[in-house]
């Protein structure tokens, strides 16, 4: 598995990793030793870096990622996420925000214990707090940086100005924002800031939410806790509307031997050489199609193929 450098922290990753969210999280319930089997494989297969959050369950996917890598220790690098308030039942983003630096001292207090581990890698605001300035944000990390609880700090759905404003109190690592071939808001004003303050790209929903895996249809149904079942992009017309995407990557795939998952991913890999997505999965042959995007080489002339197709495709539907 190669490696990439998040920025100019030095955090070294897998230039895949793995979003754990769906383990424990939303539709379909999973078996609890199913999922730890199935994250022993990703770290054999070379996967390093694991996203959660305390909010994903809420807690479970931080417990269940903690027991299955705490025999990794110190050999993986686990993210996970503050900034939502707590309700009766935990935090969930129905209740509100909260990054105060006195809550983010106790979800980092909470978050280790669930994750067994001395020390969180990359610890990420999960949503920026239109109460709390981000300055306030990035000195209660930096004090878990310096008390030892805290490697690395990350944003997550930040603009520039945000980015800019905690950077100058705390570096940040990392920012985590959804960025695909097919939702690129990001390379307007948030990749030029992360370029010139040397901060690492992590892409959620890099396959758009597995649409650009090709396996979607029209006639597809989803679960009721689905959130796809509430989004724009995953009504049947804009499914139907939006399969030219897929015909150029199935297109550019042909060429390569390579599946729509994997040119969308190498695409991505592409960009930057400190980008690194981390596309969710739950089985095995998903993980390794994913992992395969890795080997698939795109040459400047698929990219700026792929960059004339896909600016003559207008995509259907907002992303949420």
């Amino acid at each position: 598995m190669q490696t990439r450098k998040l920025g100019e922290s030095g955090l070294e990753v897998s230039a895949l990793g793995l979003g754990c969210m769906r383990m424990s999280f939303g539709d379909t319930p999973t078996d609890k030793q199913e999922m730890i089997t199935f994250l022993h494989k990703a770290v054999e297969r070379g996967v390093t870096f694991f996203d959660t959050a305390e909010v994903y369950g809420p807690f479970t996917n931080e417990e269940l990622v903690g027991e299955a890598l705490e025999p990794f220790k110190g050999k993986v690098i686990i993210a996970t996420k503050f900034g939502w308030k707590h309700g009766e039942n935990g935090p969930h983003p129905s209740v509100g925000m909260d990054s105060r630096p006195e809550q983010i001292k106790r979800v980092a207090d909470a978050s280790l214990k669930r994750l067994r581990v001395e020390v969180i890698d990359l610890f990420y605001q999960h949503r920026p707090d239109p109460n709390v300035p981000m300055e306030d944000v990035a000195g209660a990390v930096k004090e878990l940086i310096q008390a030892g609880k805290v490697k690395h700090f990350g944003l997550s759905e930040a603009n520039a100005d945000q980015i800019r404003r905690a950077h100058a109190v705390q570096p940040v690592t990392a920012l985590q924002s959804e960025y695909s071939i097919w939702w690129r808001n990001v390379e307007e004003s948030i990749l030029p800031t992360c370029e010139e303050l040397g901060i690492g790209l992590v892409p959620y929903s890099p396959l758009g939410r597995g649409y650009l895996t090709g396996k979607v249809d029209e006639k597809t149904t989803f679960d009721s806790t689905d959130i796809r079942n509430r989004n724009p992009r995953f009504t049947p017309e804009a499914i139907k509307a939006n399969r030219v995407v897929i015909d150029l990557l199935e297109k550019i795939g042909a060429e390569k031997g390579a599946t729509p998952a994997q040119i969308a991913l190498a695409w991505l890999l592409a960009q930057k050489p400190w980008i690194v997505p981390i596309p969710g999965s739950r089985k095995l042959e998903r993980l390794d199609e994913n992992l395969g995007a890795t080997a698939v080489e795109l040459t400047a002339n698929d990219l700026s193929q792929i960059e004339s197709a896909m600016s003559q495709i207008k995509v259907v539907g907002d992303r949420y």
